[in-house]
């Protein structure tokens, strides 16, 4: 384990100009969780994820 969860996935194709991963993060951040996004190169998706133990879903190998 490395301390993060996951809370949603993206896939990195969306349309041109939407960025649904930052905006899904941004409104958890507005909730007071900090999500952060990274992308995982292996699925070609973008990873909303908390560090540590704040938060629900499932933990990124």
């Amino acid at each position: 384990m490395n301390g993060r969860t996951v809370i949603e996935r993206f896939p990195a194709g969306g349309p041109r100009g939407s960025w649904p991963a930052e905006e899904f993060a941004h409104a958890r951040r507005l909730e007071g969780l900090p999500a952060e996004v990274v992308m995982d190169l292996a699925t070609d998706m973008f990873l909303v994820i908390v560090r540590g133990d704040g938060g629900g879903g499932d933990v990124a190998a």
